[in-house]
Formats: C-alpha cells, structure tokens, sequence
C-alpha cells in the first residue's frame, strides 16, 4: 500500500473480471485489495517495459494473458495502473522483458 499514492486509479479492460464493461478502481484500499485478489497470478508474473513504462506480464504456460502498465507521481508513488486482457489490445502492446 506504501507504493500507492492517495488518489490511485485503475482501469481494467473488460476481459480481465470479465465483465461488459471495462472497470475503474479508485483509492489505496480498493485498489490494494483488487491486486491481494490478484495474488494466485504471481507465480507466473515478471517485470517488463510496456510502451516504454514500467509494468508486470502475466503469462501463464508461455501464453501472455494479462499486462500491468504503471504511471508514476514524481514523488515515485504510483498513480495510475492499466491492466490490459483483451487479446487485441495486448498485440498492440510492445513488452520487452527486463533483465
């Protein structure tokens, strides 16, 4: 939580829930609790640069499922966090792994 700044927001596409809609999360403990929900993913989740930005890639058996594209304050804490599922809108993604 120390990681998120006061007035965090997170979109979801539709396919991550899913639901018809996409999803918007706003607040530390919202958001907080929708990434410990998250948690099972973990294990087959590693750091990467999307478009440039920090972020997380989820690939589950070598298939790229789910993209977490981070957006800072300058203080460092973050402030903004797009999570994308929606097949084609991750093959529009450039993911470079970080090593």
């Amino acid at each position: 939580m120390a990681l998120l700044h006061p007035d965090v927001v997170l979109h979801a596409d539709a396919a991550v829930v899913p639901t018809p809609e996409p999803v918007a999360v706003s607040g530390v403990e919202p958001v907080a609790r929708g990434a410990m929900a998250s948690m099972a993913r973990a294990r087959s989740t590693g750091a990467v640069l999307v478009d440039g930005r920090v972020g997380l890639a989820m690939a589950e058996n070598g298939r790229l499922r789910v993209v977490l594209r981070f957006d800072f304050a300058a203080v460092g804490r973050i402030t903004g966090i797009d999570v994308v599922a929606e097949p084609a809108r991750l093959n529009e993604l450039d993911i470079t792994g970080i090593s």
